[in-house]
């Protein structure tokens, strides 16, 4: 018997840089600083509410939308952080990580010919997210010069159609570790105005913002909130992102239709993990003490780089940093960070890969959320090259 040839819907998708990197650091003993995600733990009164809640019964299915006790904790925080009162229980629903929330909010909001702008270099499950609701990526290209990356909002602006459904966005942004500021949210709003376009917003990293930078939620612009989709992770605030936990606030009407494909996709997300995030949330010190946190680990592992023949780049948030090696070698960025790996032993992520078609700017990426003795290792081998 022979298998049916099924058409793929996603022909131009194969194995993730992500998964290719992991693999040769892991075959050639590299320190792994290529994936996005800690080599330490959580905090430990996070597991016991976790462990709390099982004990307690809380192991069937959670309501479709969220437990309403996490729902409540999570309006409260943006109301208090980003001054938008945002209803528990018609604007908020609790996902089964961010990128199920990304999906889940494009798979509701576009129609097929509708066009999606996205600002490149992306997260690499933004387009095939579109695709596969029958929409068409529209990429812009970031600029990048020696002040580091910037959103280009004339070129946005320009690629504007009378079909343009939706532009996403993300700050703090991954790969590039840039954040959006006030002058931005305006120019976007400005680009908008008028229009029935809506806003996917990718804030996982919202935590993540350093040297006293507020971060520029969408949800502080009353006009852009009114459109937007608000994507987050307690995955990355916490430091558990195998558990695959986010949420989606939206305005309810968006949430309404957002929540007619959340539940066939997903229905609900893991209860006993809703309810320990939910009684760990009591205390805010954990996510008000996050950007301090990696802030020092960024300032330790941009010390030691600066030792070292690469050329850093503003890293303003996330826990990424990028860094220019065209004072190093002529080699593509694919090849370079297999180089890197396999001769230096440090693993990175090439900036290309977050691109639709080929662009080269002898850029790659390092994660610094590891631990310290780890990022020594690392800053040792680089200083070798």
């Amino acid at each position: 018997m022979t298998t049916p040839v099924l058409q793929s819907r996603l022909p131009a998708v194969g194995t993730t840089v992500f998964t290719l990197m992991s693999a040769l650091a892991g075959e050639h003993g590299a320190v792994n600083l290529g994936q996005g995600f800690p080599d330490f733990d959580c905090d430990p009164r996070l597991l016991d509410a976790v462990d709390a809640a099982m004990r307690a019964g809380h192991n069937q299915y959670a309501p479709m939308t969220g437990l309403p006790v996490l729902r409540e904790a999570i309006a409260a925080k943006l109301a208090a952080l980003y001054g938008h009162a945002y209803d528990a229980s018609a604007e908020i629903t609790v996902t089964a990580g961010a990128t199920q929330g990304i999906i889940t909010a494009i798979l509701c909001a576009v129609h097929p010919g509708d066009e999606v702008i996205v600002i490149e270099p992306c997260y690499d499950s933004y387009q095939p997210s579109i695709t596969l609701a029958g929409g068409l990526p529209v990429p812009v290209a970031m600029r990048v010069d020696a002040g580091g990356y910037s959103v280009p909002w004339d070129a946005v602006a320009a690629a504007v159609t009378p079909r343009t459904r939706m532009i996403v966005v993300n700050t703090p942004h991954n790969p590039t570790g840039t954040i959006l500021r006030q002058a931005d949210l305006d120019a976007l709003a400005a680009i908008v105005e008028g229009t029935d376009i809506l806003i996917l917003s990718d804030e996982v990293y919202e935590h993540m913002v350093y040297d006293g930078q507020p971060h520029a939620s969408v949800s502080r612009h009353p006009m852009l909130a009114e459109r937007a989709f608000v994507v987050s992770s307690f995955g990355k605030t916490y430091h558990v992102t195998g558990w695959k936990v986010g949420y989606v606030a939206a305005p309810a009407p968006l949430m309404a239709e957002f929540r007619k494909v959340h539940q066939y996709n997903v229905f609900s997300v893991n209860t006993p993990m809703q309810a320990g995030l939910a009684a760990f949330m009591r205390d805010p010190a954990p996510w008000r003490d996050l950007p301090a946190f990696y802030q020092r680990k960024r300032d330790l592992f941009r010390a030691g780089l600066a030792r070292t023949r690469f050329t850093l780049l503003p890293a303003d948030g996330t826990y990424f940093q990028c860094v220019r090696y065209d004072g190093i070698s002529d080699l593509g960025e694919s090849e370079f960070a297999q180089w890197l790996t396999r001769e230096i032993k440090v693993a990175a992520i090439p900036v290309s890969a977050f691109y639709s078609k080929p662009t080269e700017s002898r850029i790659v990426r390092f994660c610094f959320a590891k631990r310290d003795e780890t990022l020594s290792v690392a800053l040792e081998r680089l200083a070798e090259v």
